[in-house]
């Protein structure tokens, strides 16, 4: 049982039988939350470079989060090994390394691995862990790259092994569908609940002022206290985790702040350097009303989804020391952030508007208690209003994960199906709702299945995305969903973000001259111009159809409002403004456009520049650049950067915004950093400061000094640590 890369420590069982099968051509297997999935892959990579392996491998995980906290352990796993056997880790398309003679381990979401393949054809790939690989039947549009980039790979002359590994399911073979052609066996597949950790249960219930023990024997409850009418939630927080590590889940952004600031009014400024100095950085590159910088003082911090990846790695980082020992999440916890806690609890049973899912739900509790950290843990379910029904607190607890369907399946219905089919054979692929109180969501996912529906009809591609249509594809109908779309210029492709009628929009554009706004030698752009660049492409790709509710939003007058807002963070972001001055610039904003508002539990109110206002602003700021920014107008302009180079035949061209928005920044210097691996925080340091830390070679080459790793930046430290390790190239004496 001992592990072949580490023979100091040792496998569980199940560990190791889910080991001695990741070189099988494809694999599927789930465990629980606590089973060390994402371990076992690593050890297997780490044992392969170990001898020699010559190889490629790709780890996708459902979040860029994820992508930091897998290739940090990756780098503390192999260290110097990485140069010794000249592999590189890659985390984006853009990464300089792609462009040199190495071996790769990509760790990538599912989006950034298909514009990977696309912008890289042949880039070949050996080795593809898919993690936590039960978004594959959620909801989220997001679900869709999974099939694009399995069924890529699966149909290359040279295969990669497939596995797949997801917390809890009791069918894991569901996933091996995707590959064309696998005949699904019962060796290709292990499940296995073995867990070494030990969880206690316990229902909080303030209503009723009783705490119950949960027996998962007999599955019933045991009343073990009463509580008094004045006991609140906080109160019981206190109580129980005064001396131990806490984890609270809340079902909003919104809640899990006031949460956190209602728990840290009852607690004193500690005396600790690391809190000090992260909370002075908050201040510093965030805002010095952010309400975080405060809580830190405490020990309490909250961990959600848009906070910057600098400073939320370091909340991460001071949790898992046991400097911060409470913890406010949404559902990014979720998601395989990987934290240790002696104590979670659970203040509601949905996400945002949605209850929790059965998988979800387990993959939750399975944050409490960790191989690597402790065996044991308590959970608390905590009941804190009355309209919060116990009943479904409880049913949550008890229900077993059901056997999983791909979202292909289950958010797809037969009608939508048949509008789609019923829109292609009109040549349209731009699809009404159905039905007409259709998600954002669930239209988005109905889009993209179309989408790849119309590239496999018109590739002759038989895949998992074609056999869900096949039984409504009678007679002839393929044939005239090919004459249907014949006559039009442009040809489905790849991208499954884009459709063929946003596609000739914009071709027609670029021929008539569309390009992006000028900017002076300080990056600064014509306000006005970029509006009517924005609502030139708002007409183009659609977004009042595609993006209704962010892009192409319109306010009671029928402007684009929000668009506007937009474009105010985008301006600043492009020229490499830190983010304490976008905030600025976005508050002024708002104190110019009251009417604008902010919303407080879903509702608008108008904006009144109060301090709870002002942090209201500032995450949605930071929420804007992290799915707006920098997904899908990112998303858009790599679309506009391609078409532009394709129709003026060229392979690159000054003034390409995607870039811009990609690493934030105008100036070459920062780009190239990130490029080789280093944040948009940590290259403007380095920027900021280059002549104690850059030097210009006589051959024009750019190099760090090592100097670097004591420049008493806690976050440009570790980075440090890891780019030396990933490029050592880069650094000199």
């Amino acid at each position: 049982m001992r592990i072949p890369a580490d023979p100091d420590k040792q496998f569980f069982r199940a560990q190791k039988l889910v080991y001695d099968r990741l070189d099988d051509p494809y694999f599927s297997y789930s465990g629980p939350t606590s089973m060390g999935k994402s371990f076992v892959m690593r050890m297997f990579i780490k044992k392969q470079i170990m001898d020699g392996t010559r190889a490629n491998f790709a780890l996708l995980v459902p979040t860029k989060a994820l992508i930091n906290e897998v290739t940090s352990s990756i780098i503390n796993d192999l260290k110097e090994m990485l140069a010794e056997n000249n592999y590189r880790l890659v985390t984006s398309a853009g990464a300089l390394a792609l462009k040199e003679d190495h071996k790769f381990i990509l760790v990538l979401t599912p989006e950034r691995l298909l514009y990977l393949l696309i912008s890289n054809p042949e880039l070949n790939i050996d080795h593809l862990f898919i993690d936590e690989a039960h978004k594959i039947s959620t909801k989220g549009s997001r679900s869709a790259f999974y099939y694009k980039v399995v069924d890529m790979l699966s149909r290359r002359e040279k295969k990669p092994n497939i596995i797949f590994a997801s917390p809890n399911i009791p069918n894991p073979e569901i996933y091996l569908k995707l590959i064309p052609d696998a005949e699904v066996q019962f060796e290709q597949n292990l499940r296995t609940t073995f867990t070494p950790v030990t969880q206690l249960k316990h229902l909080i219930d303030l209503p009723n002022q009783e705490i119950l023990q949960y027996n998962s024997y007999t599955d019933n409850f045991t009343n073990v206290a009463n509580l008094k009418e004045t006991v609140s939630f906080i109160d019981i927080l206190n109580i129980i985790g005064s001396e131990a590590q806490n984890i609270i889940y809340c079902s909003s952004t919104y809640k899990a702040v006031e949460l956190a600031r209602e728990f840290a009014e009852t607690r004193e400024p500690l005396d600790n350097k690391d809190l000090q100095t992260l909370s002075r950085d908050i201040k510093h590159e965030v805002h010095g009303d952010y309400y975080l910088a405060n809580l830190i003082t405490k020990g309490v911090a909250y961990h959600i989804g848009y906070l910057p990846s600098s400073i939320r790695m370091r909340i991460e980082e001071l949790f898992k020391r046991n400097v911060i020992k409470t913890m406010f999440c949404t559902s990014t916890l979720v998601e395989g952030v990987n934290l240790p806690a002696d104590n979670l609890f659970i203040t509601h049973y949905k996400n945002g508007y949605s209850k929790l899912s059965p998988v979800d739900f387990k993959n939750l509790v399975g944050r409490v208690g960790r191989i690597e950290y402790n065996l044991y843990g308590n959970v608390f379910l905590a009941r804190l209003e009355e309209n919060v029904k116990k009943e479904d607190f409880i049913s949550l607890l008890k229900e077993d994960v059901p056997e999983q369907k791909l979202s292909l399946v289950s958010e797809l219905s037969k009608n939508q199906k048949k509008l789609i089919i019923r829109c292609l054979l009109e040549g349209n692929i731009e699809l009404l709702r159905h039905p007409k109180n259709q998600s954002d969501e669930n239209y988005e996912l109905m889009r993209k299945f179309a989408i790849m529906l119309l590239r496999d009809i018109a590739k002759g591609n038989k895949s998992l995305v074609w056999q869900a249509f096949s039984p409504l594809l009678v007679e002839d109908t393929e044939a005239k969903i090919i004459e249907a779309f014949a006559s039009k210029e442009e040809i489905p492709d790849d991208d499954i973000s884009v459709s063929v009628d946003q596609t000739s929009n914009l071709t027609a554009a670029i021929v008539n001259g569309l390009k992006y706004p000028e900017l002076d030698s300080k990056g600064n752009v014509d306000y006005s111009e970029l509006i009517i660049f924005l609502e030139k492409l708002c007409r183009i790709f659609k977004w009042d159809v595609y993006e209704s509710s962010t892009l192409g939003y319109e306010s009671r007058d029928g402007s684009h409002g929000k668009l506007r807002w937009y474009a105010v963070i985008l301006s600043q972001w492009i020229k490499g403004t830190g983010l304490s001055y976008i905030m600025e610039q976005s508050l002024e904003y708002k104190r110019q456009n009251r009417g604008s508002g902010v919303m407080i539990n879903f509702k608008p109110v108008t904006y009144n520049d109060s301090l709870e206002h002002r942090n209201i602003v500032i995450s949605d700021t930071l929420q804007v650049i992290e799915n707006v920014i920098l997904f899908s107008i990112s998303n858009y302009f790599l679309r506009f950067s391609t078409e532009y180079k394709r129709y003026h035949q060229v392979d690159s061209f000054p003034n390409d915004w995607y870039e811009y928005v990609e690493y934030g920044t105008i100036n070459p210097l920062s780009i190239m950093l990130q490029r080789n691996g280093f944040s948009r925080e940590t290259s403007t340091f380095i920027r900021k400061n280059k002549d104690d830390y850059v030097v210009f070679t006589d051959t024009g080459d750019v190099k760090l000094r090592r100097s670097l790793l004591e420049c008493g930046n806690i976050s440009v430290h570790k980075e440090v640590k890891d780019v030396l390790y990933n490029v050592p190239e880069l650094f000199i004496s």
